[in-house]
């Protein structure tokens, strides 16, 4: 005879057969049965922030939620909710998406949502979070302090304001936290999250020192910049400056002030050069000036004053004529301390004026600490890395044991571009500011020499890590490596397109270099828009990774052209295989080819192919077909949210050191 829990477990199938039948012929009962929760979360959502109708979802469609506009679900759970750039006007109101307890990212970012940013304490499982781009109001929201398992935030470019939580410091997941641009005040939370390797709280209205821990070490002085009132070691600004020795009689001499963004950072440059020597000796030689000076003064009133005392008995007027004479004296001796001192002004501002040319042509980008002078630089110890299309790099060892990469550009290829739109287009570039784009740190132009100063990379290009050195053959890489690095450049070429509609114009291999973590980051960008196009290129790799549309023409480059090299790109991680060498497949005959180059067991089929079908949409004749990179990149992401929900949660590549 069957137990209670055994007839339980028989009618359960059966009763929701029958359901879905009485469904599937009664329509009508369909609409009257409550929608599912989830639906009545994102219809709640829609109400209030979609004032602009641009979501389209539909109480009548609530069963198929999951097939809505940025909606993506497993197992009948939203997992992943990405409504970008679709200009959203309302509110985000509370009691909606919170409700979506399974939810693991969450992006609004690039709307026009207002008002605070509601409780998020349910969402238990959310890992990613961006909010950045809008107009939210309010303060730091505590409910995210909640979330255990964040490991990215961006809340940047709103209006919040208020203190940030010292709490932030517990998150201890977090990987990438932006706050920049928005109106925070008081102090930096101590963070000291290992994991953390994106940040930046620039922008703000934060005040007191910064926490020396070792995490906010690692980063530099644009993560902090424009907030006036931040100061410490790692900004290199005193918190508590001393007073000057002269009061406000010696501007002349004492330490200049901060100088502001706008003004000239030729004479900031200047004074970081030699900060003590110089400032020490001008002081004591002024000093030493003075004191004769008073005292030549001292010694001639006393000698007056002894002569009239002695000459007492002498007539009135010879009396007013040695009085007379003390007085011409005195004004001579005052008149030689104003010639001299206004002497040692004069060589002050020749020396200076001296310093202005030898360093004034070095422009460092906006927010970067001045560290080094061209004097420096000229003087560095130069290792050559290699030449490219528009010049060659060095690696650069300065005396103050800084090292940094220099880029000569070519004159040649330069030609047609003035000094003017040299400097605007590089005020541009410098401004560019992502952890998969080596930063311009400042770059330097007299007549017809051009330099680019960018942080040095010390685990090399990602060319030498498909295809190894001349004596050793590298392996192909292992596929989580090579997702994660595709999905790193594509991070980096889309904040170029969409953040700042610029173009980079000469991807590959090469130009991709490894961070200290091996994240992938893009070097050479934007530079193609200053060479003269009808420059040919003679290297075939170079050729192969540019599109068909502007092999054969002066044709400007294009976003559409970035991505068509982010193709060729990505079948050189897959394959191993440099450009040149990529045949011109049908997809299923590319797949073949994939696999004889890999060379391995053929159990990981699956994935590769659907990094294949990214690269060859990328690789497409026709740019009009080709995807956007913020398309690329959404694909990739969810070519890994996929491969989370198989394996569990765990998609590590290699270590680092071994990456094939």
């Amino acid at each position: 005879m069957l137990d209670r829990r055994q007839l339980h477990t028989q009618r359960f199938p059966i009763l929701f057969i029958l359901v879905l039948c009485s469904l599937v012929a009664f329509p009508e009962a369909a609409k009257r049965l409550p929608p599912p929760y989830e639906a009545t979360a994102l219809l709640g959502f829609q109400s209030k922030a979609d004032l602009r109708n641009q979501l389209g979802f539909s109480p009548n469609a609530s069963f198929k939620f999951c097939d809505w506009q940025g909606v993506t679900c497993y197992q009948q759970k939203v997992v992943r909710l990405i409504l970008e750039d679709l200009d959203l006007g309302g509110v985000f109101a509370p009691d909606t998406l919170s409700h979506l307890d399974q939810l693991r990212v969450l992006s609004l970012q690039n709307n026009s949502l207002t008002g605070p940013i509601p409780d998020l304490s349910k969402l238990i499982n959310l890992k990613t979070l961006f909010l950045d781009h809008n107009f939210f109001t309010g303060s730091f929201p505590p409910s995210i302090l909640s979330l255990h398992r964040i490991r990215t935030l961006d809340l940047s470019y709103n209006n919040l304001t208020g203190p940030l939580p010292t709490s932030l410091a517990s998150l201890d997941p977090l990987y990438y936290l932006r706050l920049d641009w928005n109106q925070f005040n008081g102090t930096i939370p101590p963070l000291n999250q290992s994991s953390l390797k994106t940040f930046s709280i620039s922008g703000n209205n934060l005040t007191g020192a910064i926490p020396v821990t070792p995490t906010l070490l690692r980063f530099g002085f644009s993560s902090f910049s424009w907030n006036p009132g931040l100061c410490g070691e790692i900004i290199h600004k005193e918190c508590h400056p001393r007073p000057h020795f002269f009061g406000p009689t010696a501007a002349m001499v004492a330490p200049p002030p901060a100088v502001a963004l706008g003004q000239s950072a030729e004479m900031h440059g200047v004074e970081l050069a030699q900060p003590s020597s110089k400032k020490h000796k001008r002081a004591a030689l002024i000093i030493g000036f003075s004191t004769g000076i008073f005292l030549l003064i001292g010694s001639l009133l006393c000698f007056v004053v002894a002569v009239r005392k002695q000459k007492d008995n002498k007539k009135q007027s010879t009396t007013v004529i040695d009085s007379d004479d003390g007085v011409a004296t005195a004004q001579v001796a005052a008149a030689i301390q104003m010639e001299q001192e206004n002497e040692l002004e004069e060589k002050i501002k020749r020396v200076q004026g001296m310093q202005v040319a030898k360093s004034g042509n070095l422009l460092f980008c906006a927010g970067e600490a001045q560290l080094y002078t061209l004097d420096q630089l000229m003087r560095a110890s130069a290792e050559l890395l290699g030449r490219g299309t528009v010049g060659t790099t060095y690696k650069a060892v300065l005396d103050n044991r800084l090292i940094v990469t220099v880029k000569r550009l070519d004159a040649a290829k330069l030609a047609g571009t003035t000094k003017e739109t040299f400097e605007q287009h590089m005020e541009s570039v410098g401004g560019l500011r992502h952890p998969n784009l080596v930063p311009l740190r400042a770059y330097f132009q007299a007549k017809e020499e051009r330099l680019l100063i960018y942080d040095y990379q010390p685990n090399g290009s990602l060319f030498s890590l498909i295809h190894g050195s001349k004596s050793t053959r590298a392996k192909p890489l292992h596929w989580t490596s090579c997702l994660k690095i595709a999905e790193d450049v594509a991070q980096g070429l889309s904040y170029i397109h969409q953040a700042w509609r610029l173009v980079h114009g000469n991807l590959k291999s090469s130009n991709v270099l490894l961070g200290p973590d091996f994240e992938a980051c893009i070097s050479d960008y934007c530079l193609a828009a200053l060479a003269v196009t009808s420059v040919p290129d003679e290297d075939p790799d170079s050729i192969a990774c540019k599109p068909p549309e502007t092999r054969n023409s002066n044709h400007q480059a294009t976003s559409k052209g970035d991505v068509y090299a982010f193709g060729v790109l990505l079948l050189e991680l897959l394959t191993g295989k440099p450009p040149s060498q990529h045949p011109y497949l049908a997809p299923d005959e590319m797949m073949h080819w994939l696999r004889s180059s890999r060379e391995d067991d053929g159990g990981d089929d699956e994935r590769l192919g659907m990094l294949l079908e990214v690269a060859m949409a990328c690789s497409l004749s026709s740019p009009e077909q080709r995807p956007t990179m913020w398309q690329v990149l959404k694909m990739l992401q969810e070519i890994k949210e996929a491969v989370l929900m198989e394996d569990g949660d765990q998609l590590d590549p290699p270590q680092s050191g071994n990456m094939s």
